[in-house]
């Protein structure tokens, strides 16, 4: 693959490496960049990957953990996301937020128009939840452009499927929460997010719908197919997913791996795969599914398969979702984790497309406030206790305190649960716990934060936009996250 190419002296770094080894990779690093042209065609299939939360330092971790993982130190490790050849920064801020929320940021990159927080496809004037003024201003977005030159759609996320960035494919919505009727106000006269999503499936060549949140599509009256204490939410009486395979004789609906994987990618009809009452499990948690759940790259890998029938082309979206949602709980294991669930993905999307006639763009929608802290010598755990270098530059033998004596994590959080001031004002200050190394590399560990709070935040930094494919170039430097959409279209557009 073109886009591999450009990572190939990193590929073949040794793993001992000598001081006469830099310079070989760096001439081989130097020929490969020498040797990318840009490709000024046209697109004929676009694939979309974001990844919630994901900002550098994520980035930066994930690889780390994936490096080690494999037996080696981690940080000259080459993710999937890594070999593309094109790299920028997008700014993610929304029209009223220095740092943004997941329904704006995703906004700008599905129309191309930045707006406020909280709402999705609809203008920066309308006010969140006034439902009229949201219809009465929506954006119209890559969907249809996709639609325009004839090309099939496909969405997929770890998360709900009318979760934010999800919905941002299909749907427009004043306020982001309005995922099913039961979340609409009584008076609002407005359509939720998951009946768009059968809208959109009779109007457009969705093909595809992939991720969690069955709960939004079933009526309180129906008692989910996977957990017999739980039921759907809706309370118009409406089965979404019957009305999905009404639409056409070979539409499809599946709720676990087994129906997934019965699915044939050939077969004709729209398929619905809905594996979860609402969000997917983590990576780290699948083998905890009674029912099982395909991974994120087994939905890409059938998605990309089904999509590609025929010679028009596709536009696809897949969000590994929760890596948002284990930073929100302070759980960096998790979040490191779902990343390396999506680099997986990507790297199914770069084995099953070509780089001449298919677009990838992998970015993520916002940054959290994840942070490396201290001198951790070379290799040390991403997720252990920092153990620095002696004075001699050696790596030392005995883990680092920091100045109250105790050991502490390179990963930290800037706020979050992880706090040891998450206590109420009235108790005073509290001690910093002592970490083991053990306890700091569980799954579950909650890495310790400074400013207390019950959901760690999003942060307001830059992230990073990894490219390869037809107008991937425009993509260099550092844009505005609307811009991710105009290059899109682009390349959808293009003169051949």
């Amino acid at each position: 693959m073109l886009s591999l190419l450009m990572s190939a002296a990193l590929l073949a770094q040794p793993a001992t490496v000598e001081p006469v080894d830099w310079e070989k990779m760096g001439e081989e690093t130097l020929a490969a960049a020498k040797a990318q042209v840009p490709n000024n065609g046209r697109a004929k299939n676009v694939i979309l990957f974001i990844a919630d939360g994901m900002d550098i330092t994520t980035v930066t971790a994930a690889r780390i953990l994936a490096g080690q993982k494999l037996g080696g130190p981690g940080e000259d490790h080459v993710l999937a996301m890594d070999s593309l050849p094109w790299a920028g920064l997008s700014k993610t801020y929304n029209t009223n937020a220095q740092t943004p929320d997941s329904a704006g940021t995703a906004t700008a990159m599905m129309s191309g128009r930045k707006t406020k927080s909280g709402v999705i496809n609809v203008d920066q004037t309308v006010p969140r939840g006034d439902c009229e003024a949201g219809k009465a201003k929506p954006l119209s977005t890559i969907m249809k452009d996709a639609d325009a030159v004839g090309a099939r759609i496909g969405v997929i996320s770890t998360a709900r499927i009318t979760h934010a960035t999800p919905a941002a494919v299909y749907a427009s919505a004043a306020n982001r929460n309005w995922e099913s009727d039961t979340d609409l106000p009584k008076d609002a006269n407005c359509m939720d997010i998951a009946s768009q999503l059968i809208i959109a499936g009779a109007r457009y060549r969705l093909d595809v719908a992939l991720g969690g949140g069955r709960e939004k599509f079933l009526p309180k009256s129906v008692t989910d197919p996977e957990y017999d204490d739980e039921t759907g939410e809706r309370e118009d009486d409406r089965d979404l997913t019957a009305e999905w395979t009404a639409l056409a004789k070979d539409n499809r609906f599946v709720w676990n791996r087994e129906g997934f994987e019965a699915l044939d990618p050939e077969a004709d009809g729209q398929v619905l795969g809905l594996f979860e009452p609402s969000h997917m499990q983590y990576s780290a948690d699948l083998n905890e599914d009674s029912a099982g759940e395909p991974t994120l790259a087994k939905m890409t890998g059938f998605a990309i398969d089904k999509l590609s029938r025929g010679d028009e082309g596709f536009f696809l979206m897949v969000e590994g979702g929760r890596v948002d949602h284990a930073h929100h709980g302070g759980n960096a294991a998790r979040a490191l984790e779902d990343v390396g669930a999506f680099d997986a993905a990507i790297a199914t999307a770069l084995d099953k497309t070509n780089a001449e006639d298919t677009l990838i763009i992998v970015t993520a929608d916002h940054g959290h406030t994840l942070v490396f802290q201290g001198y951790p010598q070379r290799g040390n755990p991403i997720l252990g206790l920092v153990k620095s270098v002696t004075s001699a530059g050696e790596p030392a033998t005995t883990l680092s305190p920091a100045a109250d004596g105790k050991p502490y994590t390179t990963l930290a959080y800037g706020n979050g649960p992880g706090s040891p001031f998450a206590g109420s004002s009235s108790e005073g200050p509290t001690e910093r716990p002592f970490v083991s190394d053990e306890e700091a590399q569980s799954i579950d560990y909650r890495q310790q934060s400074i400013i207390p709070s019950y959901s760690e935040t999003h942060g307001g930094q830059d992230v990073a936009i990894f490219a390869s494919g037809p107008q991937a170039h425009l993509l260099s430097g550092v844009v505005e996250q609307s811009f991710i959409y105009y290059v899109m279209r682009e390349a959808l557009t293009a003169e051949e």
